[in-house]
């Protein structure tokens, strides 16, 4: 009986030892399937690849910017996937301040003669450029000459003939009838340069009285003498134009009987809105000086250009603004000298986003 009940109590942990392997074995078998890899699961397993899903990625469509802003070539790259922003961010300042009530007698003009004529045509490509001296316009001025086909290359144009509007084979939106006008303001790619409005005015007066090229004697002979007769305090000075002069013929509210004297030599100082009306022409693109490394490839893409011609390189730092230049030259100028001068061009600063000077306001 004895040895009956051990082999009976063998058997049983016998049975007891295969139980719990086969526990074991359903046990691992479930463990595997469970925290088995998700990605090396299943059936149809796609394989694997470096590609990231098209939905985390967001790119904005082109065909969301306004027609004038969208890409004519390739697409944009660095800091021109930026600039369609830009861009239509100044249009829009622009048209706001257009609409300030306060400010439409130093906004708006009427699109004269005088506007026709700084407005350059090219028919060829559609494209219509108003020049505003002293901001780079001789290089446009070198793209349109090029796309117009007077010459193959900018290389190739001699300096004499980009200002001879006899030879440079450039015409004035002034010299079509009305309609022709009119089809051209509606339909054209319409662009112009801006600058900070006393800097530009530190250009013109250094390059028209102080270098003075040989080939425009009146800025010294003619136009300097006018303005000191009117404008010198110091009856005894002998010395020539001084810039505070200069100023303040500017800045004078009655300036005008001087300007009719003077002509379109003007033109190198007068305000954008008289030399462009950006208020009265609907213009495509606004460029500024300060960021022309950006703006112009950009405005040569706009136009549907840029496989045709390239803007000339522009040296290092040239664009960039001159903020101690600018002080120096209005640290000895009397508050109501410089108050006066941004009264006349505060349309210029509050239409393309420039800051009133920090000298004007301690």
């Amino acid at each position: 009986w004895l040895m009956s009940d051990n082999m009976h109590h063998q058997w049983l942990l016998l049975a007891a030892c295969f139980w719990v392997i086969f526990m074991f074995m359903v046990a691992s078998k479930f463990i595997t399937l469970t925290f088995k890899d998700p990605d090396g699961y299943g059936a149809k397993q796609e394989p694997l690849t470096a590609v990231t899903k098209v939905e985390e990625v967001h790119v904005p469509e082109e065909k969301h910017w306004p027609e004038e802003f969208q890409p004519t070539g390739k697409a944009f790259s660095g800091n021109l996937i930026r600039q369609p922003l830009v861009h239509m961010e100044r249009l829009e300042l622009l048209r706001n301040v257009c609409r300030d009530t306060a400010l439409r007698n130093l906004s708006h003009t009427a699109v004269s003669k005088f506007v026709l004529d700084r407005i350059f045509v090219c028919d060829k490509h559609k494209i219509l450029f108003c020049q505003t001296p002293k901001v780079g316009n001789t290089q446009w001025k070198k793209v349109l000459i090029v796309l117009n086909g007077a010459f193959s290359s900018i290389e190739e144009i001699p300096e004499n003939v980009v200002h001879d509007h006899e030879k440079n084979g450039l015409p004035r939106l002034s010299s079509f009838s009305d309609s022709e006008i009119k089809k051209r303001l509606n339909l054209y790619f319409k662009f112009f340069i801006v600058r900070d409005p006393f800097e530009r005015l530190i250009s013109a007066f250094k390059d028209k009285f102080v270098h003075n090229p040989r080939f425009e004697p009146w800025y010294r002979h003619e136009i300097a003498p006018g303005i000191i007769r009117k404008y010198r305090k110091n009856r005894t000075e002998t010395k020539g134009l001084q810039f505070e002069d200069f100023v303040r013929y500017l800045g004078d509210p009655n300036h005008r009987w001087l300007d009719l004297q003077f002509g379109d030599h003007i033109i190198h100082w007068v305000t954008y809105v008289e030399l462009c009306a950006p208020c009265e022409i609907t213009y495509s693109v606004i460029g500024h000086h300060e960021t022309l490394e950006d703006d112009a490839p950009y405005i040569l893409k706009a136009a549907g250009i840029d496989h045709l011609v390239s803007y000339p390189t522009i040296p290092p730092g040239i664009t960039v603004y001159n903020k101690t230049k600018v002080e120096r030259y209005f640290s000895g100028i009397s508050k109501r000298d410089i108050r006066r001068l941004y009264a006349r061009f505060e349309g210029d600063f509050k239409l393309f986003g420039y800051r009133e000077p920090d000298f004007l306001l301690n």
